[in-house]
């Protein structure tokens, strides 16, 4: 990459990084006693399924003045589903009060249906204060004594309890307990006059302001978490070992009899017949059919690489801090776009390796390759939740943004790393001449087949991971924080590293078998692991999850087949480009005619 691109690259992550740090307002979380301290109401959903969420005011709560004054949010807050409107309470610093009325409201049949749905569906709300995440449900159902549903109670609560900390003239911690006594019947439909009630309690702290996030990644730090997550990591890392010490000891002894058997045959007689690997030697460098696909599948998991290094990069520096989520969704918008030129280059380059003449298409295609099915799923998962009326349904603006942002800096880098690609003039580097006309592939058992090679290729490095995905999925789709970015590092590490042994040890043996079309054997092999990730997506739902409804499942398993895709293209260039060291590098050791 050059230096101009590598500056721009530099200068898109400090973008994402100021993007990240979205305020309630511009003050710098200083008051005096009775000034106004911003409080928004953020969205209501069903607990159990994190991505069907509704604006506050969907349900008829009551406004103080009948006005609803909505928030400008950031991309990040847009993508994350946020929806920030004016709270109906005034919670200004230090003013205590016993307890006042929000304000009144007389709901119709149609509302306490409504709210009586949204009860039964154990709908939560979320609000930012002093951008301090707050939550609670509005309802409870009485169950007790009742044996059928029909017999079931239904209570709206109409009074919160806010408790909140302050250290001299910040606040520090906040939290909201709804008062099981203050309910609203909603059984019967029938009109209700409810007042909207809420009381404030201040306390203060010693915690300073710095440490204010830090309690809502304790419950990701406590020990006996703690103690899993190291459990997985002394796994994976028992993985490696095993692997690396199997591997590095077949391999190296194995290869040495090579060497020494191709050694002893050159001194002996030439009119020996060649066995193994070295009787391909003439095939193994043999370009691959569908070069412009391999090499746009090359492009587009060197872009997915240096994203995922850059995310954890931000991530170890503390930028994703617990309840910051359109900070994650900012940096990704911004530093996918800005490292469109590695796709470009690495794609355009390698093409051109492999003698390709049509560069111009094979930009098109490594476009098009991640972003083209990534496209397609959103279309069909924003026009669901523009049916549910959910706020995971952009904006046209926000559309807009992204497509600008796409036309105006992926597109240009992309063809800007194309043609330093096209233009780097590097020659593909074969120890072996190619013979003319390809040598027949003996028959080999069902096991050697490209199915069963990938089925095992892809269970050791999912065997790595699994412990971690949990709480990984557990944190993306559901209400667990996840904080240990630095054991998640580890694990992507070893995750790499089982993923490139477990796919040379397959390249050796397919060679050995004579078999040299390795070229997608390798690429499938090392992304197979995204199939896993994607088998066990159904099983967390079913299994571990208590999501339930067409928009939350849609949604669920859109977006992780999206993701288990990135995860095939990027473990699959890192599965061949290690398999394309070592087979030059065997090649490279004996002596080939």
């Amino acid at each position: 990459m050059s230096d101009s691109s590598f500056r721009i690259l530099i200068i898109g992550v400090l973008i994402a990084c100021s993007l990240t740090h979205v305020r309630s307002d511009a003050s710098d979380h200083r008051y005096k006693v009775g000034d106004v301290v911003p409080l928004y109401a953020n969205k209501v959903g069903p607990f159990h399924n994190p991505s069907e969420t509704y604006r506050y005011f969907d349900l008829p709560f009551c406004s103080p003045d009948g006005i609803i004054k909505e928030k400008r949010e950031a991309l990040g807050e847009v993508l994350n589903g946020d929806r920030l409107v004016s709270a109906p309470y005034k919670l200004n610093f230090r003013d205590e009060k016993d307890s006042a009325v929000a304000c009144r409201k007389k709901l119709s049949e149609q509302d306490v249906a409504q709210f009586r749905s949204a009860v039964e569906k154990d709908f939560y709300f979320q609000m930012y204060y002093d951008d301090l995440p707050i939550w609670g449900f509005i309802g409870k159902v009485d169950k007790e004594g009742k044996t059928h549903p029909n017999e079931y109670k239904y209570f709206l609560y109409k009074h919160i309890q806010f408790d909140i900390l302050y250290n001299k003239d910040r606040v520090i911690e906040i939290s909201a307990r709804m008062d099981p006594h203050s309910l609203v019947d909603l059984t019967e439909d029938k009109e209700v006059d409810v007042e909207f009630m809420y009381s404030v309690k201040w306390k203060e702290t010693d915690t300073p302001f710095e440490k204010r996030m830090e309690k809502y990644s304790l419950s990701s730090s406590l020990p006996h978490h703690l103690e899993i997550h190291w459990f997985s990591i002394i796994n994976s890392c028992v993985t490696v070992l095993l692997l690396t010490g199997f591997l590095a000891t077949i391999l190296m002894r194995v290869l040495k009899n090579d060497f020494v058997k191709y050694a002893q045959d050159e001194e002996a007689a030439d009119d020996q017949e060649e066995t193994g690997w070295k009787y391909i030697h003439g095939d193994v460098f043999r370009f691959p059919k569908y070069k412009s696909l391999f090499a746009a599948a090359l492009g587009s998991g060197s872009q997915l690489f240096t994203l995922t290094v850059f995310i954890f990069m931000l991530a170890l520096v503390g930028v994703f801090y617990p309840y910051n989520r359109g900070a994650l969704f900012t940096a990704l918008v911004v530093i996918y776009a800005l490292t469109s030129g590695i796709a470009g280059y690495t794609a355009a380059s390698f093409y051109c390796q492999l003698e390709g003449t049509n560069w111009v298409r094979n930009l098109l295609l490594t476009g098009c390759l991640f972003c083209g099915p990534l496209f397609l799923t959103f279309c069909f998962l924003n026009t669901v939740a523009i049916a549910y009326n959910a706020t995971a349904a952009l904006p046209f603006g926000t559309i807009v943004v992204i497509v600008l942002i796409w036309t105006l800096v992926t597109s240009p880098l992309l063809v800007l790393g194309g043609i330093a690609g096209k233009n780097s003039k590097a020659e593909f580097q074969a120890p072996c001449r190619t013979t003319k006309y390809p040598r027949e592939i003996p028959p080999l058992p069902w096991y050697r087949s490209a199915i069963p090679q990938m089925a095992m290729a892809g269970f050791l490095p999912f065997s790595a991971i699994y412990i971690e995905l949990y709480y990984i999925f557990a944190s993306v789709w559901g209400h667990r924080i996840y904080t240990i970015y630095s054991i998640l590092f580890i694990v992507f590490i070893i995750l790499l590293i089982v993923t490139a042994f477990i796919t040379v040890a397959l390249t050796y043996f397919q060679l050995a078998a004579e078999d040299h079309e390795w070229w997608w054997r390798s690429f499938l092999c090392g992304g197979s692991t995204g199939a896993f990730i994607y088998a066990y997506c159904l099983y967390y739902y079913y299994a571990r999850s208590d999501m339930s409804g067409f928009m939350q499942t849609s949604f669920f398993f859109g977006y992780m087949a999206c993701i288990c895709y990135g995860f095939f293209l990027m473990l699959g260039t890192v599965g061949f480009r290690a398999s394309l060291l070592f087979v030059r590098h065997i090649y490279r050791s004996i002596k080939c005619e």
